[in-house]
């Protein structure tokens, strides 16, 4: 018993018989078993190039055996060919078969006289990729650097400044002209009393400095104009205001209600044009330092059809800087007529002294500078530019000087491109029709043939469909352009593909009952083969910038796509836009449309940070707009200054004196203003 519970470990161990040694000796060696971190070390180094070719034969591939299951661990060959291990043997999978997928059947039946299209599921609302700008990084951080130098210092200058104190001199500016035009209006109608009189005059005299003092600012700007050797309104306002004091220093001695209403309304209108400059460069400037690309709009190097052509080029913060600070033919026309008013107002009051006396000459002279200048010529150039650039700023868009601004006069042609009337995925192919036995595939790769070789807006979408289907690209020979469609061959056979109208008038068969607005139909060797249902979407921009175009004399916009569904009653149905002033281009006009270049020595007129229809097209009427304006209002106003004149001219050398009441001085100055500030809403228009 004890020698039975005795731990087996501590027995000793007992020599082997001779006959299980030899046993031993005589059984083969025992196989290497696989190591599995040198296996995998060495798949791993190898490369394309080293693996062995699999179609050599099994003796010259490596030897290389597939350890068993019991012996190693299974390693993931997964990534190889199913069975497959460089040439061994084929490892037996425990899994079933894949059952073998049947062939597909035919899409469609053949055609009959019966008409039984297959219909196909639609395929689905497809968004072309957005146009990538290409602006390397170096242009953008140069722009910004220009950016940064310019138009954004200049911005924080202006903000600095503000509006909000001239807003204030503005406000108290105009209290006093009130109270001023107040009592000359009681003493018009006989309410101040005789011995009131003194005290009315010093009242107006009062509030002529206080108005004085209070456009302090515009009466030193117009000296410094001086000083530069110009002459501007400012400038003229100075000498108004000296002979207004003289006039009212007789007035006091003669007892007599001075002009003084008259000159406190110009330096209220003075005022108000200063906030209406600010505010422009403010909002110019602000445009501008947000962009990240500039898009200039300048005339094309040739005319077409004798107008000129405005095209798009790559725009530059130059462009702007160096010509919005240059002053205008307007204002250049301006200060011209400021100094000749300024010449007949002291003549009339020279032939005033010589025919009565100095104190008549200096009332006469100081009443015709008044009535020789209407309060609103002062806002007749600002006040236009201001709104528009007010509207211009939510388009990105700014007006580069008044060269480029002139640039847009006279005719002009407009090229409109695809993507300007539909952005990127506002084109959409809402379903597919086949007809007959002809393979869908075969057709839609027909059809993207000539699309693609055509070059027209739905060239992508095609693109698209093409690959989606996993067709092949197919070459288009004997391309020819039609009215409504285009036509050539593929593979030998003819293909026509346009609207339904186009192919009954190429003499295809169209089944009866089939009525589609918008599609492209592709007809192959005169059979119709193919219908795809295409659904276009406007956009506000796209509309507004139509409506806009084609709303203006002597400006025609002309579409320049290829595609043959944008006809011109196509887009007066879907903007809604009179379409007699806009072009569709055939073959040849697009051809040129396509060939022009912008003209480097020309001034660029617009130029925009938003790639939208709608910052282009306002821009270009908007100029033309503020050209109109600009110009209307400068007639409007110099010939009230000149027909003032004269009527000073003609009461001096009449001796009708007891009219030159600063009661009609001030009537006159306000009937005039009027139609003054109707033309200054002139840029609301566009």
């Amino acid at each position: 018993m004890d020698q039975q519970h005795t731990n087996p470990e501590e027995q000793t161990p007992q020599e082997p018989e001779l006959e299980q040694v030899q046993e031993l000796e005589q059984e083969p060696e025992p196989e290497l078993e696989l190591d599995l971190e040198s296996i995998i070390h060495e798949f791993a180094e190898l490369s394309d190039e080293n693996l062995p070719d699999p179609e050599l034969p099994s003796e010259m591939l490596p030897n290389t055996q597939v350890p068993s299951k019991g012996d190693t661990i299974r390693m993931d060959l997964s990534s190889l060919p199913k069975g497959t291990y460089h040439g061994a043997a084929p490892i037996e999978e425990e899994d079933e078969p894949e059952a073998v997928p049947e062939a597909p059947q035919e899409d469609t039946e053949p055609f009959s006289d019966q008409w039984e299209p297959e219909y196909e599921q639609p395929m689905g609302d497809y968004t072309p990729p957005q146009p990538i700008l290409f602006y390397p990084p170096s242009r953008l951080k140069e722009l910004k650097r220009k950016l940064v130098a310019g138009p954004e210092k200049i911005y924080y200058q202006l903000m600095e400044k503000g509006i909000g104190k001239l807003q204030v001199l503005l406000f108290i500016s105009l209290i006093v002209s009130v109270i001023c035009i107040g009592s000359t209006v009681l003493y018009a109608f006989g309410m101040v009393q005789q011995d009131r009189m003194r005290l009315m005059i010093f009242g107006q005299l009062f509030g002529m400095l206080v108005a004085a003092l209070l456009g302090s600012f515009q009466l030193i700007e117009g000296l410094a104009d001086l000083i530069r050797g110009r002459f501007s309104l400012n400038t003229l306002l100075i000498f108004s205001f000296l002979l207004c004091c003289a006039d009212g220093i007789m007035c006091l001695r003669e007892l007599r209600v001075p002009c003084c209403a008259a000159f406190t309304l110009q330096i209220v209108l003075s005022l108000l044009d200063t906030i209406h400059c600010r505010r422009t460069q403010i909002h110019q400037m602000d445009t501008l330092r947000k962009a990240s690309n500039l898009t200039a709009v300048r005339c094309a190097g040739e005319p077409v059809d004798g107008k000129t052509v405005m095209v798009r080029a790559e725009g530059q913060v130059e462009d702007f800087m160096d010509n919005y600070a240059e002053r205008t033919l307007p204002e250049k026309i301006r200060s011209w007529y400021a100094l000749g008013a300024l010449a007949a107002a002291i003549a009339t009051g020279v032939t005033g002294w010589v025919l009565h006396n100095m104190s008549t000459g200096l009332h006469i002279a100081a009443v015709t500078l008044l009535a020789a200048v209407p309060a609103s010529f002062f806002i007749c150039l600002s006040r236009p530019y201001d709104i528009l650039q007010y509207r211009l700023r939510k388009l990105g868009t700014l007006l580069c000087g008044w060269k480029g601004i002139s640039a847009t006069a006279g005719k002009l042609l407009v090229p409109l491109q695809h993507l300007d009337l539909f952005p990127a995925g506002y084109v959409k192919m809402n379903g597919v029709k086949f007809f007959g036995s002809r393979n869908p595939d075969e057709v839609v790769a027909y059809g993207t043939s000539l699309i693609l070789a055509d070059g027209g807006g739905l060239s992508p979408l095609f693109e698209q469909v093409l690959e989606s289907r996993n067709c092949h690209h197919l070459t288009a020979e004997n391309f020819r352009r039609y009215d409504g469609g285009i036509g050539g061959e593929v593979r030998g056979e003819p293909v026509l593909v346009g609207t339904l109208s186009f192919l009954q008038d190429m003499g295809v068969e169209i089944p009866e009952g089939l009525r589609v607005a918008q599609a492209v139909c592709v007809a192959v060797d005169g059979v119709l083969c193919g219908l795809f249902a295409i659904s276009y979407e406007k956009t506000r921009s796209a509309a507004a910038g139509l409506h806009t175009l084609c709303a203006y004399r002597k400006v025609t916009p002309v579409v320049c796509d290829g595609d043959f569904l944008l006809s011109a009653g196509f887009l007066r149905s879907r903007f809604g836009i009179n379409t007699k002033r806009l072009k569709v281009a055939d073959a040849e006009l697009r051809q040129t449309m396509s060939q022009l270049e912008p003209d480097p020595e020309s001034p660029v007129s617009v130029l925009t940070t938003a790639q939208d229809l709608s910052a282009v097209a306002y821009g270009i009427t908007g100029a033309r707009a503020l050209r109109t304006a600009s110009y209307l209002g400068l007639i409007v106003h110099m010939a009230g200054g000149i027909i003032g004149i004269g009527i000073m001219l003609t009461l001096t050398l009449i001796g009708a004196l007891h009219l030159l009441t600063p009661l009609n001085v001030m009537l006159y100055q306000l009937v005039w203003s009027i139609p003054g500030l109707l033309l200054t809403e002139w840029t609301r228009l566009i």
